[in-house]
């Protein structure tokens, strides 16, 4: 377990390296002058060309990408081009949201969708199994913007029991924390429900059909047994596959939803930072976002050898 766990941990070694090479190399494959297009049409020779030493644009790509990467690896993102804050700062001052509401959103999705294919398995064919699916295909179809203008209305103009803009920080108690965060998450996590749910519901179809989960129910175990011990185990694995795929739907989503809701949070950050064309800003968002996803499917990896431990071999 130890020499493939060491094994996954250093084959992601050279995944962040293409991925810093990735994202430094935004800044190069953006049209134009970026200097030109951060310093605005009425500015001067001079503030463009300050704008380009601030942001290494007269030296060599390799020099510059050696440098950067050397100042990413002490945790030095850089400096925001507008503010002249430390981009890392910046991050640490809107990650807290942004961290809650995908935590929130996965453990809302999860707990949701996993059932709901499990269920629609069992019921295959009948009005359950429809009408699961049937919310499965809604899932997919509206966009998260539209669903979270729907649940404001519902539930912050029309009831008016939940907040529907900005965000509250634990430290100021924890229902005031969580009221500000579920209507963004179930937002947010609609599609990621979708996802993991028809996707339960195939994997858990193809393992009901196996020849071991007759022998179960011929030895008298219950059907809950069999759903949940013996074949919900075996149908894991694309489960969690898509589950830590889905991160993606949830990074691309907070941006949107955190617009919607009004929280200041790293989506609204990246959003300001592209409006603006703040490069410094741009790269370490997404630098981070990438690390994370990188972690997220290495952990999926993981998860591999405690479902199916041959995986290891």
């Amino acid at each position: 377990m130890l020499s493939y766990v060491v094994r996954r941990v250093l084959a992601t070694i050279p995944v962040m390296g293409i991925v810093a090479l990735t994202v430094f190399s935004l800044l190069y494959l953006a049209p134009g002058d970026p200097a030109a297009i951060i310093a605005g049409d009425q500015a001067t020779t001079e503030q463009i060309a300050q704008i380009r030493a601030s942001l290494g644009l007269s030296q060599p790509f390799l020099v510059r990408f050696a440098h950067w990467l050397w100042q990413v690896v002490h945790f030095n993102l850089g400096t925001s081009v507008f503010t002249g804050q430390p981009v890392s700062g910046m991050i640490g001052q809107r990650i807290e949201p942004t961290l809650a509401l995908m935590i929130l959103t996965m453990a809302i999705a999860i707990t949701l969708a996993v059932p709901l294919g499990v269920i629609a398995a069992w019921k295959q064919g009948t009005w359950i199994d429809r009408a699961i699916m049937v919310f499965a295909v809604l899932g997919f179809s509206v966009p998260v913007f539209v669903v979270g203008y729907l649940l404001a209305y519902l539930f912050g103009l029309t009831l008016r029991i939940l907040p529907v803009q900005g965000f509250t920080p634990l430290s100021q108690g924890f229902w005031p924390f969580l009221a500000s965060l579920i209507l963004p998450s179930l937002a947010l996590g609609a599609i990621y429900v979708a996802l993991l749910a028809r996707i339960t519901r195939a994997a858990m179809l193809e393992v009901l059909a196996q020849d071991y989960v007759r022998t179960a129910r011929a030895k008298g175990v219950g059907q809950g047994g069999v759903l949940f011990v013996h074949a919900l185990k075996n149908a894991a694995n694309p489960v969690v596959t898509v589950a830590g795929l889905g991160v993606a739907l949830l990074i691309g989503g907070t941006v949107v939803t955190e617009t919607v809701f009004a929280i200041p949070g790293l989506g609204t950050l990246t959003a300001n930072a592209i409006l603006q064309r703040d490069y410094p800003v741009i790269q370490g968002v997404v630098l981070l976002f990438s690390f994370v996803y990188v972690v997220i499917n290495l952990i999926v990896d993981l998860l591999y050898s405690v479902f199916d431990p041959r995986i290891r071999l």
